[in-house]
């Protein structure tokens, strides 16, 4: 194994950081969660009427559905987001084996990209539509409660975030 291989930032050769592991590490016990977490609402919270109370004006468990995108955007089109959550899993497993995941950063959130879309997409399937859980109240105007969401939707979250910082770290010209 050549020197350039071994030196520092060359997290694309490291077989610990493969994809191939990283599925297996983050994207399925991520996906696992998320769709045990929503069996668990499915079967002991009723839709749109029980609040479960955790943090008292803080957080709570809820059973509500959603058919759209982040705060409800784009409502009752889970026929769309059906086709174009497969179409960015097409993407990112063709990005992923052409090695357009490098470093680290990018790597964890190319595999928890994957476990949000399979899970909101599994939802939207056998249900019809996402099944969210989260409260937040925030105490935010206007968002007062945050809009509820999932493990699946935290992933997403998370992966965009790592994405964007990943993007202020490289330099320029590379």
């Amino acid at each position: 194994m050549n020197s350039e291989a071994r030196k520092p930032g060359k997290d694309a050769e490291s077989p610990a950081l493969s994809l191939g592991v990283l599925f297996a590490a983050v994207t399925l016990p991520l996906y696992l969660l998320d769709q045990v977490s929503k069996w668990a609402v499915l079967t002991h919270l009723e839709l749109d009427t029980e609040i479960l109370p955790v943090i008292p004006g803080f957080f709570a468990l809820v059973h509500w559905r959603n058919t759209g995108a982040a705060f409800s955007m784009l409502s009752d089109s889970n026929g769309f987001f059906i086709g174009l959550s497969a179409v960015a899993l097409v993407v990112l497993a063709v990005l992923g084996w052409r090695g357009k995941f490098r470093d680290r950063p990018s790597r964890l959130g190319w595999a928890m990209l994957l476990a949000g879309i399979l899970g909101n997409l599994t939802d939207r399937i056998w249900h019809g539509s996402v099944v969210d859980f989260l409260l937040f109240d925030f105490h935010i105007r206007y968002a007062n409660p945050w809009p509820a969401f999932n493990v699946a939707d935290a992933c997403i979250f998370c992966a965009a975030a790592l994405f964007l910082w990943q993007s202020f770290r490289e330099p320029a010209g590379e």
